[in-house]
C-alpha cells in the first residue's frame, strides 16, 4: 500500500508558522502571501483531517496534535537542512579538472597553483594540457582556459586578461653587435614567430614601419617555445604579455619598445552553463578571476 505524503509545500508552509505561531512572519519568510500560507495550512489539515492551528485573541496557537506534529516536523526539516549541507561540503572538495594549451599551464597557471592549494586543501587540482585548447572541454574535463574571442555556444565564459601583444628579447640581444634603438633597426633582427606570422604582420602595420620582412624567422608550435628562443638570444619574440610577464619579471626577458598591439583575443576560463553553480567550480573560478583581476592592475602595456 502506498504512503499517503502530504505536500511538501503544506509542510513547509506549516513549519514555518508553527515555528513562528504567525501566518504573516511565515509568509515573509518564504516569499508568499499570507493567503497562500493559509491555503497550504488548509489544505495540510484537510489531508491529515486533522485541526493543526485555533486561534486566541488575535494569536495563532497550535493544537495539542498540532504541536505533536511540529516537534516530528521541526525534527525533519532540521535532518535536510545538515544533508544538504553535508552535500554542498562535498562539492566544495574533490578535484578541479582544467584542459588548457601547455604554455598557458607552464607560464602562468601551474606557477600560482600553490597559492590555491594553501588556500583550498580540500580541492585538488588535475591539469590537462591540450595543443588546441577550443572544444577540449570534455567530459571528464570541469573547466578549460580557450583563447579566443569569447563566443562559444552553451559555455559561459570568463575573460581573463586583456591581451596584448608586444615584443621581447634577450638583453645579450641588445648587447651584441647591432644596436636596436628604434622600431626601423627590427628589419636586422631575426623574427620568431609561434605558428604564423600574422602577428608580427599586423604589429609592423599597426606601428607603422616598413621594410621589415615578417616573412623570415623560424615557427614554432607553442607560445612558449617561442619564449625559450627569445630567452636564448636567437632573436625577437612577438610575445602574449600575459605568457611573457614571468620572464619579463625575472629579467630574463625584456621589452625594447612600449608600442603593443591590443589582441581582438584574449584568455578565457570557460565551463558548462550547467555546471556553473557547482561548488568546487565556484571556488576555483573565484580564485582566479581574483588573481587576474589583482595581476592586471599591476601590468600596463597602454
Amino acid at each position: 500500500m502506498a504512503r499517503r505524503l502530504p505536500p511538501l509545500n503544506s509542510l513547509k508552509a506549516f513549519e514555518a508558522a508553527a515555528r513562528n505561531l504567525s501566518f504573516t512572519k511565515a509568509a515573509e519568510e518564504l516569499f508568499v502571501t499570507q493567503a497562500a500560507i493559509s491555503h497550504q495550512i488548509k489544505l495540510l489539515e484537510e489531508h491529515l483531517s486533522i485541526k493543526l492551528f485555533m486561534r486566541r485573541n488575535r494569536s495563532l496557537l497550535l493544537t495539542e496534535e498540532g504541536q505533536s506534529y511540529y516537534l516530528d516536523i521541526k525534527e525533519v526539516f532540521a535532518n535536510l537542512h545538515d544533508a544538504t549541507e553535508r552535500l554542498l561540503s562535498r562539492g566544495a572538495k574533490g578535484a578541479v579538472s582544467i584542459a588548457l594549451t601547455p604554455s598557458f599551464a607552464i607560464q602562468w597557471l601551474v606557477p600560482r597553483l600553490s597559492d590555491f592549494s594553501q588556500h583550498n586543501p580540500d580541492i585538488d587540482i588535475r591539469i590537462k594540457a591540450q595543443d588546441h585548447d577550443e572544444n577540449s572541454l570534455t567530459d571528464d574535463v570541469d573547466v578549460a582556459i580557450y583563447y579566443g574571442k569569447g563566443q562559444w555556444n552553451g559555455i559561459h565564459a570568463d575573460k581573463l586578461h586583456t591581451e596584448y601583444l608586444i615584443p621581447v628579447c634577450s638583453p645579450l640581444l641588445l648587447s651584441q653587435g647591432t644596436g636596436l634603438r628604434s622600431l626601423d633597426d627590427l628589419a636586422n633582427f631575426t623574427l620568431l614567430h609561434d605558428t604564423a606570422r600574422t602577428n608580427w604582420k599586423d604589429y609592423i602595420k599597426s606601428v607603422g614601419v616598413r621594410d621589415v620582412n615578417v616573412n623570415q624567422g623560424p615557427i614554432f608550435s607553442h607560445s612558449s617555445m617561442v619564449l625559450q628562443a627569445a630567452i636564448h638570444g636567437q632573436g625577437i619574440a612577438l610575445a602574449h604579455s600575459v605568457l611573457a610577464q614571468p620572464d619579463i619579471d625575472s629579467g630574463r626577458l625584456v621589452v625594447p619598445f612600449t608600442q603593443a598591439l591590443v589582441s581582438e583575443r584574449a584568455y578565457y576560463l570557460v565551463c558548462r552553463e550547467a555546471q556553473l553553480d557547482s561548488q568546487k567550480i565556484k571556488v576555483f573560478r573565484h580564485w582566479l578571476l581574483n588573481k587576474v583581476k589583482k595581476e592586471q592592475q599591476e601590468m600596463s602595456f597602454d
